[in-house]
């Protein structure tokens, strides 16, 4: 449908390919055929605004940065419990952890519905990126966050733009949400240890980062396990584990709510408990 509607228009070119291939090597032909100075990359369920294409650039123009990222937002936020959710998740990680990496000019992830790289920055990588192995196997999982730490290993900066809002379709079922989460979580643990040695490079505000979003879960999981035990074992109620991770839940989502100027984000205590009883056990069997 796209190309019929824009096959007539000379600024732009459609390749097509003979099979599905993925989304790494349908990448690498779009690009080895390009020629502007800077990538687009847009995925297809995803909705960019009109002025995303002139924001990003603006940020590009600085020859440091080689990649620079928009805001994600759910385009089916209204549609159940589970999307309202994540479009809230969605804004977290915007708007707190990928706002503050830029703060250090290294966003460790450059979500792929929306994110613009630097065409001669991606060239010298196009290798590396097409030659990931997974346990032997050539990898089809992980891209955008592979692609961005390939970027800050070339020394390039990488940005967060939050006035460049793309909007995605998010899963709107716990089991497509799960499915999509483990593709993730899987990426995140292998290319996290793959930014280990370009860490002391950057600024130490990221090697805080990193280990606080992977000690942090580790916590989490330590102190759930340990109230189960305690249930278990003395048939008593963890009440203090119950109440610390319940006062912590609720200070994040009233902060949320505050620098969101939207009281709906008090809503997000929800996902701690999708968090504990089902993001944590999927965690761990990725990381396995």
């Amino acid at each position: 449908a796209q190309r019929a509607a824009y096959a007539d228009d000379e600024r732009f070119n459609f390749t097509i390919l003979a099979k599905n291939v993925g989304k790494r090597k349908a990448q690498i032909a779009a690009i080895t055929q390009s020629s502007g100075d800077l990538i687009l990359n847009v995925d297809s369920d995803t909705t960019i605004a009109p002025d995303v294409v002139s924001k990003l650039a603006h940020k590009m123009r600085d020859p440091a940065v080689g990649a620079a990222m928009g805001q994600m937002k759910a385009s089916n936020q209204a549609d159940t419990w589970l999307t309202r959710l994540i479009d809230m998740e969605y804004w977290l990680a915007c708007n707190e952890e990928r706002a503050a990496q830029a703060r250090f000019g290294a966003v460790m992830c450059c979500c792929g519905p929306c994110a613009m790289y630097r065409r001669s920055a991606m060239l010298s990588l196009l290798d590396q990126y097409e030659t990931q192995l997974y346990r032997g196997k050539p990898s089809d999982f992980g891209e955008d966050r592979h692609l961005t730490i390939l970027m800050l290993s070339a020394g390039f900066r990488t940005e967060y733009v939050p006035s460049a809002v793309a909007a995605t379709v998010v899963p709107d079922t716990m089991g497509v949400y799960l499915r999509q989460q483990l593709r993730w979580a899987r990426s995140t643990f292998r290319d996290t240890l793959l930014a280990f040695p370009i860490l002391p490079g950057l600024d130490r505000y990221l090697t805080l980062d990193v280990i606080g979003q992977n000690g942090g879960l580790l916590l989490l999981a330590l102190s759930v396990l340990t109230g189960i035990g305690q249930f278990a074992l003395t048939a008593t109620v963890p009440w203090w584990t119950i109440l610390v991770i319940g006062s912590m839940t609720l200070v994040r989502c009233s902060v949320a709510a505050y620098r969101a100027r939207e009281l709906r984000f008090l809503g997000f205590a929800l996902h701690t408990l999708v968090n504990i009883f089902l993001l944590i056990p999927l965690k761990a069997y990725a990381l396995c």
